[in-house]
């Protein structure tokens, strides 16, 4: 098993007075060799803390002395210290099977793992999920997960995942729902495959069989240009349409019978089918606002200020093959910047002096750059601002092709195609949803594009803070 490797740690804390360095390698601690930084953190909660570590080759053992339970004070390089369980399901609809050739390797491994769903909100089908998996997630209280259930159905289940414990495995979800755990579910909506009777079935089945659940999401199929799988295809506008007035309808059932809506359509139905938003009040405080439900509205309130709660987005899809920590693991690292919550830029950051001398005062002289999707979300609510020196330019995403139209996908190579095309001199806004550890999935950087692009965190309210810095 490959050891935690500490990246960081931070000044002051527990960790570092007891003598641990960047670039130790973790054995032990108490004894025990944590299997993922789940185990890593109980033990680190232990007011005294034996720690062994490879340091150079050499074998250390240091003594954390932290009677008042402080954190730790250590990052380390990975959330999982031992194989991460791969998914063995063939799904179709696999977006992993969809990517191109050449990217980074760690991109196409297929997890199946409850924790990363714990620890970053990854889906899992449970079809690798174990007794001995469902006794830790109780005792530790690993709560919320989030489970794939595509369809209630067993036979349906079966032949969307190409996988027999596809008929079973949703026993683990009744399961986690008896001992108390939060579920979120999802349901991926393949036309032809799992819509019209089959999901109406299906949420009938979660009314009958899982009422527990915390939501549902229900989300369409993204298709590549690169799939190869010919039953595979985006919805039309009558599918889109008749998929939120399915959603819209179980919505007031479960309202009428569990006293909440649970279930919820993803907003890029509603652009589908050409349909307002619904109000902000009926997602609920967005329990699934990283599965793509109610972002625009909670998006929409931000940039306006009519709230003071932040939803934010995470990461991405793949955050953690990059490494990037999950939340609530990362060492504090003072004098750090963390990208994911501070504007920063490629190439050199102008000051507001040398914008305008450079032109940044013209019309449209600042761009938010957005995928198509979110393009349709932004281009109203710049209006409303009722500033010409704003303006929002919609990036095709022509690497992954096909109905990928979703922010959180743009890669540098589309980015920089556009960006050729754009005057000098202009300020370039980028949400920051696009990048995991500062790379784009196609491997490149910020630095790699042709003008000087200042990344914002995915949130309204970030935005009108840097467009106030104008």
């Amino acid at each position: 098993m490959p050891l935690p490797r500490v990246v960081a740690v931070a000044p002051e804390s527990p960790a570092a007075r007891a003598g641990l360095l960047p670039g130790d390698e973790i054995v032990a601690m108490n004894g025990e060799a944590p299997r993922d930084v789940i185990a890593y953190q109980l033990l680190a909660a232990e007011p005294e803390l034996d720690v062994d570590v490879q340091r150079g080759g050499l074998g250390l053992a240091l003594t954390v002395d932290n009677p008042d339970g402080a954190p730790l004070g250590i990052e380390v390089d990975s959330a999982l210290f031992d194989q991460v369980r791969t998914c063995d399901n063939h799904c179709e609809f696999c977006f992993i099977f969809q990517l191109p050739k050449g990217l980074r390797k760690s991109l196409y491994l297929k997890d199946d793992d409850y924790r990363l769903s714990f620890l970053y909100g990854n889906f899992t089908t449970l079809t690798r999920f174990t007794e001995a998996d469902l006794e830790r997630v109780v005792t530790e209280r690993l709560s919320p997960l989030y489970v794939s259930i595509h369809a209630t159905d067993p036979a349906v289940r079966t032949r969307m995942l190409k996988n027999r414990r596809g008929a079973t495995s949703l026993r683990w979800l009744r399961a986690l729902l008896d001992h108390g755990i939060e579920v979120h579910g999802q349901v991926v909506v393949c036309p032809g495959v799992n819509d019209g009777a089959v999901l109406d079935d299906t949420l009938t089945g979660v009314l009958d069989e899982y009422p527990e659940l915390a939501t549902l999401a229900v989300v369409p199929l993204g298709v590549s240009r690169w799939s190869n799988e010919p039953a595979m295809r985006p919805h039309t506008r009558e599918e889109a349409i008749a998929v939120v007035e399915l959603v819209e309808h179980w919505q007031d059932v479960y309202r009428s019978l569990l006293g909440r809506r649970l279930v919820f359509a993803a907003d890029e139905y509603y652009l589908l089918a050409d349909r307002p938003f619904p109000a902000a009040a009926t997602y609920d405080d967005f329990p699934m606002h990283e599965d793509g439900i109610g972002m625009a509205q909670a998006f929409a309130a931000e940039l306006r200020g009519d709230t003071d709660t932040v939803q934010g987005t995470k990461a991405g899809f793949f955050a953690w093959v990059d490494g990037a920590p999950a939340e609530g693991y990362r060492a504090p690292r003072l004098g750090s910047v963390d990208p994911a919550h501070e504007p920063h830029a490629s190439g050199q950051q102008m000051s507001p002096k040398t914008r305008r001398s450079a032109g940044q005062n013209e019309k449209g002289a600042t761009a938010i750059l957005t995928g198509e999707y979110g393009a349709r979300v932004l281009a109203p609510l710049v209006a409303e601002l009722g500033r010409d020196d704003v303006r929002v330019v919609a990036v095709e995403n022509r690497f992954f092709g096909g109905n990928i139209g979703v922010t959180g996908l743009l890669v540098g190579e589309d980015l920089a195609r556009v960006l050729a095309e754009e005057p000098e001199g202009h300020r370039y806004l980028l949400p920051d949803v696009c990048l995991s550890e500062g790379v784009f999935l196609d491997g490149t950087t910020v630095a790699d594009l042709p003008r000087p692009v200042e990344v914002v965190a995915t949130d309204g309210r970030s935005l009108r803070d840097a467009l106030a810095r104008a």
